[in-house]
């Protein structure tokens, strides 16, 4: 695997690291105005990388005019989705609200359920890095585009990890183990994009395929979790703010420098 490729596994990491970091350095929590921009800016990248990074190479894998360009895209887009319906219905998992979702009278505890939040979170992310970099590997697609993928998930990582980890100082864990537990929650993505490299790796064929799927699986986050809480309040406006902020920026790295 190229030097290129090796950072595009790794990069989303490193931005819900430094994300995860703020919490050594802000002495509060975010402020809602702040966590409604970067939850917008957060959905804007997600959906804009969806679009042009997994759905559109999907299509144009099969010759134009070809039923299957629309029709194993389709169904790649609807299991993902569908995937992660039922991870958020049976894992036990708590949001910033407080609100309990998933498989209900467990034994695990606040702090445990709201690192499983952000796990379902980071999964898509890690599959579409892999796919990505598989597709790469393949000579599907050039590496530059895979890496501009991985920078985009860095840069929307960036925030997500501030906001992950200091909901958790708040919660009465120390701000050493308030930063460690956001960065363990980026750990499922290299984990995710290495378990997906290799099954793509291997069979080429569901490359369109698990393309949508990786997209579906990160719509579904956007929709459902992302957006939601980033209107929950007044001032949701600043939520559609940092949303086109987020999707302009992907649209731009995706296009121009691909």
């Amino acid at each position: 695997m190229s030097p290129i490729l090796i950072i595009a596994l790794f990069i989303p990491l490193i931005g819900t690291t430094l994300g995860s970091a703020m919490v050594l350095f802000l002495k509060k929590e975010l402020s809602p105005k702040t966590r409604k921009i970067l939850l917008g800016f957060a959905s804007g990248v997600m959906i804009a990388a969806s679009i042009w990074s997994l759905i559109q190479p999907a299509i144009d894998f099969y010759p134009e005019g070809d039923f299957k360009s629309w029709l194993i895209p389709a169904l790649g887009f609807v299991a993902g989705m569908g995937f992660l319906l039922i991870l958020d219905m049976v894992v036990p998992h708590m949001h910033a609200d407080k609100q309990e979702e998933g498989l209900k009278n467990t034994n695990f505890s606040r702090i445990s359920k709201m690192m499983m939040a952000v796990t379902l979170h980071n999964v898509p992310e890690g599959l579409a890095a892999g796919i990505l970099i598989a597709s790469a590997l393949t000579n599907q697609i050039n590496e530059q585009a895979a890496l501009i993928l991985a920078i985009g998930l860095a840069i929307q990582n960036f925030p997500e990890g501030a906001i992950i980890s200091m909901p958790l100082k708040e919660e009465g864990l120390s701000r050493g183990k308030a930063f460690f537990y956001g960065f363990l929650s980026g750990v499922v993505e290299p984990i995710a994009a290495l378990a997906a490299l290799a099954l793509t790796f291997f069979v080429t064929a569901i490359l369109p395929f698990t393309l949508a799927f990786a997209a579906g699986c990160m719509i579904y986050v956007v929709v459902e979790e992302l957006i939601p809480e980033a209107n929950e309040g007044p001032h949701s406006n600043l939520a559609t703010i940092g949303l086109t902020i987020g999707f302009v920026l992907m649209m731009i790295l995706d296009v121009a420098l691909s």
